[in-house]
């Protein structure tokens, strides 16, 4: 799993519907987001239902992007809800959170943050001034990819906020994350990790020679696809970072994730997983004869559409590993979790 909103495992207790002509309606916890009936967006009084484009979320905290680029918040006010003091002119492009912060990519390259300061609210030391590409962030911390292949980097230090013993020389292509670390796939098919050690942000030892082609993630451990079509893994052990046991050495289509186990989608339909072996790591009992095409996942299950428009699901029967109730036999086009 690409995690770089992701953040992996973000317990919302807020939600949002966007539906017809920029309409906007919310519910749930009223402190957290999910009353919006005293947001304003403009001098007029017009409320958060109308002028909105795209809307973001942090844990307590929505961000909404209105037509006009200009942002309007609301929720937990020390967690992004409140952005008063915030400069949106030249308008914005996207917004990227953590758990309790937000950062906003303006149309000319610059950053602005506001939230929790510690996790990453207070960027007033980073330098944004060559140009930001594109930003990424796990529960604590942000990543920004500049114009010029380099990473800045700002938030809880053990969490990846701290870059300062990563080597970004040759330039960065992209960036991916768990809950606490993050990984860079630098333009030469190597790669650089930080933050939490033991979460996947110390990778020595592990070989990419070969070049890597991309990155997969859970909560815990990575999963780097290598351009041969190998397997190599880090992070915890029992949660994804050692795949020692199965065999990842060449014909690996694809990968996907829940909070700990991964599963891989071979090249001949197969399927591989490994991790800790309630939350789908062990799918020893599953058919997957017919091939699989897509893989998709909850938080500890997994759920396979076959070739032949059938489902199988595993992991824990309580966040939908077991689906004996439901008739999934054929005409399955695609599945939501």
């Amino acid at each position: 799993m690409k995690i770089g909103y992701l953040h992996f495992l973000l317990f919302l207790v807020s939600f949002l519907s966007a539906y017809g002509n920029d309409i906007v309606v919310t519910w749930g916890d009223s402190d957290s987001g999910g009353d919006s009936s005293g947001v304003v967006l403009d001098s007029s009084g017009v409320g958060v239902s109308s002028h909105v484009s795209t809307i973001y979320s942090g844990n307590h905290a929505f961000a909404a992007v209105k037509n006009d680029g200009s942002v309007v918040t609301w929720g937990v006010s020390s967690f992004g809800g409140d952005s008063s003091g915030v400069d949106f002119s030249g308008g914005v492009s996207t917004i990227y959170s953590t758990s309790k912060a937000f950062a906003a990519l303006k149309n000319n390259g610059s950053v602005v943050t506001w939230g929790d300061r510690i996790r990453g609210g207070d960027s007033s030391g980073v330098d944004f001034s060559s140009g930001v590409r594109s930003i990424y962030s796990n529960s604590g911390a942000f990543a920004a990819l500049k114009n010029d292949g380099s990473v800045v980097t700002w938030g809880l230090s053990s969490f990846g906020g701290d870059s300062s013993g990563a080597d970004f020389s040759g330039g960065v292509r992209t960036i991916f994350s768990t809950e606490t670390t993050f990984a860079a796939l630098k333009n030469d098919g190597s790669v650089v990790t930080w933050g939490n050690p033991r979460y996947g942000g110390d990778s020595n030892g592990v070989n990419f020679s070969g070049g890597v082609r991309t990155f997969y993630s859970n909560a815990f451990a990575v999963a780097a696809l290598k351009n041969d079509g190998s397997v190599v893994t880090w992070g915890v052990p029992d949660r994804g970072g050692d795949s020692s046991g199965v065999d990842l050495s060449c014909g690996v289509r694809s990968i996907y994730s829940n909070s700990g186990a991964f599963a891989a989608l071979m090249n001949d339909g197969s399927v591989v997983t490994w991790g800790e072996p309630s939350f789908g790591a062990d799918s020893s009992d599953v058919d997957f004869s017919g091939g699989v095409s897509t893989i998709y996942s909850t938080s500890f299950a997994f759920a396979a559409l076959k070739n032949d428009g059938s489902v199988v699901t595993w992991g824990d029967s309580s966040y939908g590993g077991n689906s004996d109730g439901v008739d999934l036999s054929s005409g399955v086009s695609t599945i939501y979790s």
